[in-house]
């Protein structure tokens, strides 16, 4: 197989975009009912077609392509964005940048700062009149009866690990379920790329991976299977370490400094959030623990962007993470 270059692939991705954009903008509008799940109901599934979300909610119907549209979470950011579609407002994440660094400046310009990720501005959302606000029961589940006076609410149940499911219910509640299809076609061939450029499936199934956080105010977490970057890492075939079994609900094995020896593996990912010394990651890295460990010795230990390989949790984000990979594990 000849190796693709991540360039074709961002143009591949930025056509989505572009295609996505150039849909028809007719104005939403729903109501809810009291049946739960995620997903559509609806055969019809095209831009402006009539449609009933499935939400962690109960059903929103839909009709047209929204145009006004806020998020209030970094999944629905990126799903919106990868999608071609601008939000008018959308919350911060904890971060001095406001909107995670990753995304392209150029696609966030503009966008209404609506507040903090987990309590945002229910008078700054209604003020900008969105017909369509996207985000999870797990972060704004209290305040759901609000939000759905204020413009129809898609909720999917929870972030993170279902990502591409998520993915889909915000494609259908945007109107965009054929842009969403490009979009996963080209990651599915972003995969098989990197797996070919790591030495094929046997090759990379050999190859044990683990992704290491430094959280400033909790401990050390080796992250397990059940996880936004485990589903990545999984796309690829990579091998999982057994500690990450120990996982609790399969999320994380949260150690100490003085047990980080239990995160090695063939190449360790890491990443932190917060005040490196405070996240205790200069003091993890500086021990002898650290660097006995064979990932270090055989310079097989990559630090990483935490807004983009745990914050972000969507397509756009994968796309770079998966470039990311194949540069660190073909070095």
């Amino acid at each position: 197989m000849t190796l693709r270059s991540s360039r074709p692939r961002a143009r591949t991705f930025a056509a989505a975009s572009l295609t996505a954009a150039a849909a028809l903008t007719l104005a939403a509008c729903g109501s809810s009912g009291s049946d739960s799940g995620a997903g559509s109901d609806d055969s019809a599934s095209g831009s402006g077609s009539p449609r009933t979300v499935k939400t962690a909610m109960g059903d929103v119907k839909l009709t047209g392509t929204p145009e006004r549209v806020v998020v209030l979470d970094t999944a629905e950011l990126d799903s919106a964005l990868t999608l071609g579609v601008k939000p008018v407002g959308a919350t911060h994440a904890d971060v001095a940048s406001g909107f995670l660094g990753y995304l392209p400046k150029e696609q966030v310009a503009g966008i209404k700062d609506v507040g903090r990720m987990m309590t945002p501005n229910l008078e700054a959302v209604a003020a900008l009149k969105p017909d369509l606000i996207l985000t999870s029961k797990v972060r704004h589940g209290d305040k759901y009866a609000e939000l759905s006076k204020i413009a129809p609410t898609v909720m999917t149940e929870n972030t993170g690990y279902p990502w591409k499911e998520n993915f889909q219910v915000h494609a259908e509640a945007l109107g965009k379920k054929a842009e969403a299809k490009m979009v996963t076609d080209d990651y599915a061939r972003h995969v098989t790329d990197v797996t070919t450029a790591l030495g094929g499936k046997e090759k990379a199934s050999a190859t044990e991976v683990n992704m290491v956080r430094f959280v400033e105010g909790a401990d050390i977490r080796i992250y397990g299977k059940k996880n936004y970057i485990a589903t990545i890492l999984a796309d690829v075939g990579l091998g999982r370490p057994a500690v990450t079994d120990k996982a609790a609900d399969g999320f994380s094995y949260d150690v100490s400094p003085e047990k980080i020896d239990l995160a090695d593996a063939d190449a360790i990912f890491h990443a932190t959030y917060g005040d490196p010394k405070k996240a205790k990651e200069t003091q993890t890295t500086g021990s002898g623990l650290w660097k006995n460990m064979d990932a270090v010795k055989n310079g097989k230990v990559f630090a990483v962007d935490d807004q983009l390989w745990i914050q972000g949790i969507g397509y756009t984000a994968a796309d770079k993470i998966l470039s990311e990979l194949r540069t660190s594990l073909t070095k």
